[in-house]
């Protein structure tokens, strides 16, 4: 969870001088839920989530240094520097982003699912939404299919408290999101507490292997605005986010866990955690050092199988062969 928290902070710093664009979505606050469930999965579960996906493209294999490589725009990033930070993708641990339509995320989650039970591989899905999100008609179709099938998934609502600017309570006539699912049973679990959302996430995830959906409700906070765009100040106080930090934040819990339970000590936590910051900070340094495509190779990826033999830009003369020469290179030499 340190690492997630350090990640965010020294991405909000390489946002505001610049050097991440585009839009933004920070998680800290929220990593007892990405890592509790991490925690809860067995090798082959799959994750889809929305576009606050920088903790659970950590937690499902992508490095520090990878991560930040994607938010810089660079060449090894995940998608090779063209997603950034709203569409993290780690494909070799069944990581499926990051995704940046509100709710969209949900019913491809579906078809994850349905999938893994064709399959009969014995897998589970997770389907993160926001409590934003909770309102989408596509929640609820996709609710009705893996009722249906039975399907092995878990809806996962994130609730932060807010939908962008707006509170839960003044968006939902029901926002008690655990019941949303109706005929799907539905569990609240403290968002900020990692062991109570791995238990959750274990009974949860024995449920939908053997008979079908739930829905888990993660009653968290950020700590950021919606966005890097949003100061976060404007509909909640800086007294409010205060308290949260103070009483409930999941990092203070969990030291406080660790240090009363004798597994390590404060001045050993200190030490850790003084080493993930340097390792945090290097592995951005790093990344920015990374170079980005070049226009030839934005347009490539095309086929997973390899680069089309033909790819038709807008300017035909500029069109490209094998990836390589442009038809105005190829007529001039004829």
């Amino acid at each position: 969870m340190y690492v997630i928290r350090r990640l965010e902070l020294v991405c909000d710093q390489y946002y505001k001088s610049k050097q991440i664009w585009g839009f933004c979505h920070l998680y800290d606050g929220q990593e007892a839920v990405c890592v509790g469930l991490e925690a809860a999965m067995i090798p082959g579960d799959h994750v889809i989530t929305a576009y606050r996906e920088h903790g659970w493209a950590y937690t499902r294999g992508d490095t520090v240094r990878g991560i930040f490589a994607e938010l810089f725009g660079k060449k090894s990033g995940c998608a090779r520097g063209k997603g950034g930070s709203m569409h993290l993708y780690w494909p070799e641990n069944n990581f499926y982003g990051g995704n940046g339509i509100v709710g969209a995320q949900v019913p491809v989650g579906t078809g994850v699912a349905l999938a893994a039970k064709q399959k009969g591989d014995g897998s589970c899905v997770i389907a993160a939404f926001g409590d934003g999100a909770a309102n989408q008609g596509q929640v609820f179709e996709s609710f009705n299919m893996a009722k249906l099938w039975k399907l092995p998934i878990i809806y996962l609502c994130e609730n932060n408290r807010y939908g962008m600017g707006t509170s839960a309570e003044r968006a939902a006539a029901v926002s008690e999101f655990y019941t949303r699912g109706d005929y799907i049973p539905g569990i609240k679990v403290d968002g900020m507490d990692i062991l109570a959302v791995r238990e959750a996430g274990r009974m949860a995830m024995e449920h939908a292997r053997t008979e079908g959906p739930v829905v888990i409700e993660a009653l968290t906070y950020r700590y950021h605005g919606h966005s890097m765009s949003d100061p976060g100040i404007s509909y909640r106080t800086p007294e409010e986010v205060q308290e949260i930090r103070t009483q409930y934040d999941p990092l203070r819990q969990t030291k406080k866990l660790i240090i009363d339970n004798k597994y390590l000590t404060e001045d050993e936590l200190s030490a850790i955690e003084k080493e993930i910051r340097k390792s945090v900070e290097n592995d951005a340094k790093d990344a920015l050092t990374d170079t980005e495509l070049t226009s030839e190779q934005l347009v490539m990826d095309i086929w997973a199988t390899g680069t089309p033999e033909f790819v038709r830009y807008s300017e035909y003369g500029d069109s490209r062969v094998n990836g390589d020469k442009s038809i105005r290179e190829i007529e001039g030499n004829i």
